[in-house]
């Protein structure tokens, strides 16, 4: 479990973004246990009450739950709820600036079609 912290954000958002991107990408996988708080505190050096409010918004969300002794898991759907939120950030934050930019240049809707077709073909290269 690899934590990286910046200045940019608080730590609890920072907490609970990480630990989100581990839900996405696998490392956590629906019904699995999180680290405990206390876990997390310790090995991070933070304190507990900062780990629980990342973790809580986590909970906030529906992607962890609380079970009563027993820890935080993950809960079902979780991940499938992460790759949602990422296609609709990707969409708000790429595919509307890229089209509103092709707008502004000129570029047909086919003639943009073909050029993201070719980016797939050329792997973005």
């Amino acid at each position: 479990m690899n934590f990286k912290f910046d200045q940019d954000s608080p730590l609890y958002q920072q907490i609970a973004n990480q630990l989100a991107e581990m839900i996405f990408t696998g490392v956590y996988q629906a019904g699995d246990q999180v680290p405990s708080t206390t876990q997390l505190s310790a090995s991070l050096n933070i304190n507990p009450a900062t780990v629980l409010k990342g973790m809580n918004q986590l909970v906030a969300l529906g992607l962890l739950e609380k079970r009563r002794g027993r820890g935080m898991f993950v809960t079902p759907g979780a991940q499938e709820q992460l790759a949602t939120k990422h296609r609709d950030d990707f969409y708000r934050n790429y595919v509307v600036a890229m089209v509103a930019e092709a707008k502004k240049l000129g570029i047909k809707e086919e003639h943009l079609q073909e050029l993201i077709k070719r980016g797939y073909q050329d792997d973005g290269q």
